[in-house]
C-alpha cells in the first residue's frame, strides 16, 4: 500500500457495491430494494433489484417487460395482464403511460386523493408475497456486495416460492 497525501496508509474503501444506495428512511444505511410483480394469487411474475435510494417508479417499466406470456387452455397466450393495482409510490406519469402503451388498465392510488383502504383489498397479496420472500434470511440483510450474487439468491427464492405454489396442485 502506498502512503496517501497525508502520509497515512489508505486502507479504507468506499463501502457498497452495485445497486446499493443510502436508505432515506433508515439513517442513511446502505441497502437495496426488492420490487416484485405478482398475479392475483400471489405468484411472483417478475422481480427487480435496485438501490434503496432509487424511487419505486423507476424500475416499473422493466418489471412490466419481464412478465412472461400467460398460457391459456385455448387461444393465443396473453402477453400482459388486463389490469394492474399499485400503491401511491407508483403515482407517476411515466408509470401510467407505460401501462397505457401496453394496453393495461392502471389502478394506481393517487397521492393525496384516495385513501389506502380501497387499495388494501388488492395490495395485501403483494405484501404477503414479500413476507414469504423475506423469510429467506439471506435476502433481508444483504451480506454480499456484488449485485449479481444477491440477484441470484433473489431469483432462487422466487423459484422456490413458485415451486411451492406448483406443488400444491400436484
Amino acid at each position: 500500500m502506498e502512503p496517501g497525501s497525508s502520509g497515512q496508509r489508505e486502507r479504507t474503501r468506499k463501502k457498497g457495491g452495485a445497486e446499493i444506495g443510502p436508505n432515506p428512511t433508515d439513517r442513511g444505511k446502505a441497502g437495496s430494494n426488492h420490487h416484485i410483480l405478482v398475479d392475483a394469487s400471489g405468484v411472483p411474475l417478475a422481480v427487480e433489484l435496485t438501490g434503496a435510494n432509487v424511487h419505486d417508479s423507476i424500475p416499473f417499466e422493466r418489471l412490466l417487460d419481464k412478465v412472461p406470456p400467460i398460457r391459456r387452455p385455448r387461444g393465443r397466450p396473453r402477453k400482459r395482464p388486463s389490469k394492474l393495482h399499485a400503491d401511491k409510490a407508483y403515482d407517476h406519469r411515466r408509470c401510467r403511460q407505460a401501462c397505457r402503451r401496453r394496453g393495461i388498465r392502471a389502478r394506481i392510488a393517487r397521492r393525496g386523493i384516495e385513501s389506502s383502504q380501497r387499495l388494501g383489498r388488492h395490495r395485501w397479496v403483494v405484501e404477503r408475497t414479500l413476507a414469504w420472500l423475506h423469510r429467506f434470511r439471506r435476502l433481508v440483510i444483504r451480506y454480499k456486495r456484488r449485485a449479481d450474487i444477491h440477484r441470484a439468491f433473489l431469483m432462487l427464492a422466487v423459484a422456490l416460492l413458485c415451486f411451492r405454489f406448483v406443488s400444491r396442485f400436484c
